[in-house]
């Protein structure tokens, strides 16, 4: 069996330098920018219940519970949710983020360095599947989806059920940089990023097709930059585009 590559101590500590740690490049905190993004975006709507799909170690819905009532993050790596707990009950976290080879700095993650410690007992953190919810799962205002599209082995599947779990006029949003890879999605399984018959078909042009059936789009795609530090000397800098949905039907 492959690894899962999200429950190893080295995408652990980078994701908790991602999520908590320095910005780089001058470019903004993406789990706080995308937070920040959908409470705009929710601006006039109500903000009870939110839910976080594929929180990672957590940023994102420590911001969402700025300003809603609850907040649930979601992940299948049970590595993530330990983090995001312990976070949580702790206030803090320390990681060990890699410089060179065998060499690495010790930093620790602080809810109060960011101002979330006060409002963590609105979030709760979750083991589960973006695409075997629980029924526990309904009326949500706002889905979250960050970086998850691209990591799903059937995203047509999680697009064509994801209404169930939102209220009516309910908002989804979804951010993601399409990096499509076999040993994640199935090639038969991809939304788009191929061409039929000479056409070129885009991600996006796949997700609104699979959406239609129950939502609109309400924004035009925003482009979103993030940076995920590898080693002191190594870093991804990648752009993610962020939808927004309005479930109609």
């Amino acid at each position: 069996m492959n690894t899962n590559p999200y429950e190893t101590d080295e995408l652990v500590a980078q994701y908790m330098e991602f999520h908590y740690g320095n910005s780089y490049f001058e470019v903004k905190n993406y789990p706080e920018k995308c937070a920040r993004l959908c409470l705009q975006l929710m601006e006039k709507n109500s903000k009870r219940k939110a839910l976080d799909l594929g929180c990672a170690v957590g940023r994102t819905s420590f911001e969402l519970a700025r300003e809603f009532d609850e907040v649930i993050g979601v992940d299948l790596s049970a590595r993530f949710i330990e983090c995001a707990n312990q976070l949580k009950e702790k206030g803090s976290l320390p990681y060990n983020i890699t410089d060179e080879g065998e060499l690495s700095t010790l930093h620790t993650a602080q809810l109060s360095d960011h101002q979330l410690q006060q409002i963590k007992g609105k979030v709760s953190f979750y083991q589960e599947d973006a695409c075997n919810l629980g029924a526990h799962h309904q009326n949500y205002e706002l889905i979250f989806a960050g970086n998850l599209l691209d990591r799903l082995q059937n995203p047509e599947q999680f697009l064509s059920s994801i209404h169930h779990y939102l209220s009516m006029d309910g908002i989804l949003v979804m951010s993601s940089p399409y990096t499509l890879l076999a040993e994640y999605t199935p090639r038969e399984n991809w939304l788009g990023g191929y061409s039929i018959d000479e056409k070129n078909i885009s991600v996006l042009e796949g997700i609104k097709k699979v959406l239609d059936a129950h939502f609109i789009m309400v924004n035009k795609p925003l482009d979103v930059p993030f940076v995920i530090r590898e080693t002191r000397r190594k870093f991804q800098h990648t752009i993610a585009e962020l939808t927004c949905w309005k479930r109609i039907r």
